[in-house]
């Protein structure tokens, strides 16, 4: 019996606001998170998927999240706009800021974005592709609550503190960047140790401060920066941008994004858009697939996003999703999360 179930975009849209509906999340907050969802199952991003979807209803059941916040936007300044998530979900926070941000980019050629007092985010890559699908090249960073050991250090102290980057292409899907400061994804460890398969080198460190493959061990540890002083530097510019320019807090004041402890991890998001044409003219795509092209020195050369594109492509509207992600997301939209019986 096969272990995978076939879905449609839509499909996995009605079943993941289903399940938030019925665990305290509104409808206004839950369509934006379904969406992203759905998105992620599509581009074969599944660790942010379906799997990922209980541990937003059980925050949401829980309190850890607002499920029925209303965000608020405020334009300070011509070319910056912020948003206060007001300790609800990140997803329709940025939505409701994303308009104005591309709007300001026009006018002005570049504009900033953001988002404080905010949640989980998911896939970066998700938000600025939207704004270069717009034409407009992109730049996101988004904190999280604290998982990852400064470069030297045995302790976590910084979230994985993603950046995600997009430009227009011309005839192309946009090229989307989208990658952590961390060795790997703390969801990834946490997928490893719920599989019973071990880490590699140089994602973690244990209590103790000395390298691991045990992933449990490694949750119960640090996971590492990526190329270690230079992840080091790039989680701290993240915390500085998305927290700090946001009035959110640091990784190391955010409560955990893992359990039901400690309350809202208020933390933030902030994107950059661009016009493009506000500073090469109309050239700007014509020269970027000149570089594109000739970057592809061999056959092994891959552009970042390929992948993503490639499973996009593939699955079409017939996407392949985990029978029993669907089997216990089923489950929650009838019962709701068992974090709000606890």
């Amino acid at each position: 019996m096969s272990d995978t179930a076939v879905l449609t975009f839509d499909q996995i849209v009605k079943l993941s606001e289903t399940a938030l509906l019925a665990c305290n999340v509104g409808e206004a907050n839950a369509r934006p998170v379904a969406r992203s969802i759905a998105a992620a199952e599509r581009d074969g991003q599944k660790i942010v998927g379906l799997s990922y979807l209980p541990v937003y209803c059980d925050h949401a059941a829980c309190g850890k999240v607002d499920g029925h916040a209303e965000p608020a936007l405020r334009k300070s300044r011509p070319a910056a706009i912020e948003v206060d998530a007001a300790t609800g979900f990140a997803h329709p926070a940025i939505a409701l800021g994303l308009p104005a941000l591309a709007a300001a980019a026009r006018e002005n050629g570049i504009a900033g974005l953001g988002v404080g007092n905010s949640y989980a985010c998911g896939s970066l890559g998700y938000f600025v592709e939207e704004l270069a699908e717009q034409g407009l090249v992109a730049f996101m960073a988004a904190n999280a609550s604290r998982t990852v050991a400064a470069h030297g250090g045995k302790s976590p102290f910084f979230g994985t503190n993603p950046i995600a980057f997009a430009a227009p292409r011309k005839d192309h899907a946009p090229l989307v960047v989208d990658q952590s400061s961390s060795a790997v994804a703390f969801v990834a460890v946490a997928d490893a140790m719920k599989r019973g398969m071990p880490i590699p080198d140089g994602w973690a460190i244990d209590r103790e401060g000395k390298p691991t493959n045990d992933p449990a061990a490694a949750l119960e540890g640090a996971l590492l920066p990526v190329g270690g002083h230079k992840g080091f530097g790039l989680g701290l510019m993240v915390d500085i941008l998305a927290a700090g320019l946001t009035g959110s807090h640091w990784s190391f004041e955010a409560s955990s994004f893992g359990d039901c402890e400690g309350g809202p991890p208020r933390t933030g998001q902030f994107l950059i858009a661009i016009d493009p044409e506000a500073f090469d003219g109309a050239a700007f795509r014509e020269r970027l697939e000149a570089m594109l092209s000739a970057v592809r020195e061999t056959p092994q050369v891959r552009l970042p996003g390929e992948r993503r594109l490639g499973e996009r492509a593939r699955q079409g509207d017939r996407i392949e999703v985990s029978k029993a992600a669907v089997e216990l997301l089923e489950r929650y939209g009838r019962e709701g999360s068992p974090a709000a019986r606890s």
